[in-house]
C-alpha cells in the first residue's frame, strides 16, 4: 500500500465523520448544561453518543475504502447517523416528530452488515 498523501483524494466520508464527532460533543455538552426536560436531556444525550461513535467510524475507516461496497456502507452510516440523530435533536430541540429515528437505526444496521460483507469479500 501507498499512502503518499500526494495521491490521495480527500474523503468528504471523513470529513463529515470528523465533523459528526465534533458537533456530537457541542451536543452533549448542551444537552448536560442547556436542556431543562429529562426526556430533552436523554434524547440529546443518546443522538450525541451515536453521532460521535459513527462520526469517529466514518473518520477512521474511510481514508482507507477504496471499494465502492465499502464506501456505500460508510454512507449508510453516514445518512444513518444524520436520520437517527437528526431526529432525535429535532425532536429534543424543536419539538418536531421523531419518526425518522427508526429508519435512521435502521439504515445504521444495514451499513454495518453491508460493511461485514465487504469485509468477507476483500
Amino acid at each position: 500500500m501507498n499512502y503518499d498523501r500526494r495521491q490521495r483524494k480527500p474523503s468528504l466520508l471523513a470529513l463529515s465523520g470528523a465533523l459528526l464527532a465534533a458537533a456530537s460533543v457541542g451536543l452533549s455538552a448542551y444537552a448536560s448544561h442547556g436542556a431543562a426536560d429529562s426526556q430533552a436531556q436523554s434524547n440529546l444525550q443518546t443522538a450525541a453518543l451515536f453521532a460521535f461513535g459513527h462520526g469517529l467510524a466514518l473518520a477512521a475507516l474511510a481514508a482507507g475504502t477504496a471499494r465502492r461496497m465499502g464506501k456505500g456502507a460508510l454512507s449508510l452510516l453516514l445518512l444513518g447517523t444524520l436520520l437517527f440523530s437528526g431526529s432525535l435533536v429535532g425532536g429534543a430541540l424543536w419539538g418536531v416528530s421523531t419518526r425518522l429515528a427508526p429508519a435512521g437505526g435502521v439504515t445504521l444496521m444495514l451499513g454495518w452488515v453491508l460493511w461485514a460483507v465487504d469485509a468477507v469479500r476483500r
